[in-house]
């Protein structure tokens, strides 16, 4: 099924792989005002729109759409989407629907992720959801994620430094990326190797019950990094066959950002204080431990974290600590923006208009 539909339900052939942007744009600027873009993400913990249109300066947001869907909630052990999750996740898409119907909406790319690739209903769902919401979505692969992430954030890379390190904490999986830190050809992200782990903060904490009891959750996150280390390890040594001895660590994805607004002390959160913020990983590992730590009530009082995210933010801690405590010292840059910036980027890219590294 294509990942490029018009409002009108058209259908164009979706390759499900981006070309780079045109040598004609890089000569200099230019862009068509007025047309809007949709690049849509569904996870297997969350459902994210944006939608936007070329500006001098890159492109410009005029709406977003965020929802907590747990779509792979229960996948570890069933190996299927539970229908109460596809319930829950069509009513969101059928609310992204209509905001791109109402932005009158002319290209899009909708994407699907780890849940749809492992479920052994996922093309069913597909079909659903495109039969009750007209949304057409497109499994990606783990490759494609990746790429499309680093794409996203690329901007954040700082090209006087090391390769970069770019991590993406999922619902389903996680990718690390080693990226140049200059633009390849076309001005697109050069990739040098990657890896996808199997956990992300759904399905590693599915591993695990909820722990009432302090030394219950010591052992119980102490079992989640015995999981991950050992994959990141073996990624650590093909990178040390490169010659790879240092890298500049790059976050993205809803993990990172939570953590680095309450290392921040924000109240509540703000893009403006998070995206390209700096933190130090000594002070992140600590933070990530303290909070895994903690009740569910406890964490849920924690500004930034929430009752909606107080369950699977362990996991991500988890996730996190273990990459750190690879790569540890110095600091992570924090972006929050991913997936659905890449889809951006790619679309008006191959629709000509220009996009800026900004």
């Amino acid at each position: 099924m294509s990942a490029y539909a018009d409002s009108a339900g058209s259908m164009r052939p979706g390759t499900g792989q981006e070309r780079g942007v045109p040598t004609a744009l890089a000569r200099g600027p230019r862009y068509r005002r007025g047309r809007s873009y949709g690049a849509l993400d569904l996870g297997t913990n969350n459902c994210r729109l944006l939608i936007a249109q070329p500006g001098p300066q890159g492109f410009v947001i005029i709406d977003a759409y965020s929802r907590v869907v747990r779509l792979g909630e229960g996948l570890m052990e069933s190996g299927r989407l539970s229908d109460a999750a596809m319930d829950r996740t069509v009513a969101a898409l059928a609310a992204c629907a209509d905001k791109l119907a109402r932005r009158d909406v002319r290209l899009t790319r909708n994407v699907a992720t780890e849940a749809c690739r492992r479920a052994a209903n996922g093309v069913r769902f597909v079909e659903r959801v495109y039969a009750e919401t007209g949304i057409a979505l497109d499994v990606i692969s783990a490759a494609e994620e990746a790429r499309l992430a680093v794409l996203g954030c690329q901007t954040l890379i700082d090209p006087a430094g090391p390769p970069a390190l770019v991590f993406d904490i999922g619902g389903g999986s996680s990718e690390l990326m080693l990226v140049s830190p200059e633009a390849g050809e076309g001005g697109q992200p050069a990739i040098l190797d990657w890896i996808s782990l199997p956990w992300g903060v759904v399905s590693l904490a599915e591993t695990e019950p909820q722990w009432p009891r302090a030394e219950d959750r010591a052992a119980a996150y102490a079992r989640m990094l015995g999981r991950v280390t050992p994959l990141l390890d073996r990624f650590a040594a093909r990178l040390a066959a490169r010659q790879v001895a240092d890298v500049q660590l790059l976050g993205t994805s809803g993990t990172i950002t939570t953590l680095a607004s309450v290392e921040l002390g924000l109240p509540g959160y703000d893009r403006r204080r998070v995206d390209g913020c700096r933190v130090g990983t000594e002070s992140m590992t600590q933070l990530c431990r303290s909070i895994a730590a903690r009740s569910v009530e406890e964490r849920s009082r924690i500004a930034c974290v929430g009752a909606d995210r107080a369950e699977l933010i362990v996991a991500g801690c988890a996730i996190l600590d273990a990459i750190l405590m690879r790569w540890p010292g110095g600091e992570v840059r924090v972006a929050d923006r991913g997936i659905r910036e890449g889809i951006l980027r790619s679309l008006m890219a191959r629709d000509g208009v220009w996009t800026a590294t900004s």
